[in-house]
């Protein structure tokens, strides 16, 4: 008897089970927008098609009246410049210290309670400190990116680097390599797939601190659009917004993916 753990689908039986969510969630959609619309043809809680390409072209590829600018676009680079500059940061500090605290015994000792204490503030609480202490202006927004993400990528980093096998230390040791030559030549090789890894888990609460941010206090962005909109109902707009994102943030999972399986084919020979 073939069990069902054990069965597998072929490639157009994968590609079609990976269409039916979607499909069910569109069709789910139509179904609920046209029975709303039929009771009100002026309802804008599930607008219906037309009414959603309408305002696709009007916010992207129709320049605003005031202040000449295609809104979607704007806000869109608006939005993924502030999260490039808060990813970098927080990778950047995230691998340096992540390192330092997984080989390092005094560093360890100095750092795993603070970090891990951090790691249980919640971000968006200290979002009103943030921007007390650093205005309204962009730095608030990387900020609460980088202090969002930076203590989850110090400790996964801080554990892949403990998970090594320490025969490799010794051996290294025993071959006459310094410390700085252990971290650089055998440790940083090994924890770069990882470093990658933690980057793409980070995006999705990158994003949430980047749209609670502009939310607040932002003249554009993604998260701008999404409330000022709320404000009309506008809910034409908001979703299309809505579905940029997820889009956006697919893709960027999808590079890095794609940059690990790359850049690291050697490790992951055998997992894909």
């Amino acid at each position: 008897m073939r069990r069902l753990i054990n069965q597998k689908p072929d490639v157009l039986s994968r590609l079609l089970l990976a269409a039916l969510p979607f499909f069910l969630v569109f069709v789910a959609y139509a179904l609920a927008s046209q029975a709303r619309l039929a009771a009100n043809p002026d309802d804008k809680l599930l607008p219906g098609w037309a009414t959603f390409m309408e305002a696709i072209n009007r916010v992207a590829f129709v320049p605003d009246l005031r202040a000449g600018d295609y809104l979607l676009l704007l806000d869109t680079t608006v939005s993924l410049e502030r999260l490039a500059i808060g990813v970098g940061i927080a990778t950047l500090i995230g691998f340096v210290v992540g390192v330092l605290q997984g080989l390092i015994p005094y560093i360890r000792a100095t750092l795993t309670n603070f970090t891990s204490v951090v790691s249980m503030i919640p971000a968006l609480a200290i979002l009103p400190i943030l921007f007390i202490t650093f205005g309204l202006g962009e730095t608030a927004k990387i900020v609460l990116i980088v202090v969002g993400i930076v203590p989850f990528i110090i400790r996964d980093l801080a554990q892949r680097v403990e998970e090594l096998p320490h025969e490799q230390i010794i051996k290294a040791q025993t071959l006459g390599a310094s410390t700085w030559q252990i971290a650089t030549r055998v440790v940083v090789p090994q924890v770069l797939p990882r470093l990658i890894d933690s980057v793409r888990l980070s995006l999705g609460p990158a994003w949430l601190y980047l749209i609670a941010a502009e939310a607040i206090a932002a003249e554009s962005g993604l998260g701008y659009r999404i409330f000022l909109m709320r404000r009309y109902l506008s809910m034409d707009v908001i979703l299309p917004y809505v579905a940029w994102i997820t889009l956006l943030a697919f893709l960027l999972d999808f590079l890095l993916r794609a940059l690990r399986r790359i850049a690291f084919r050697w490790m992951y020979r055998g997992h894909m």
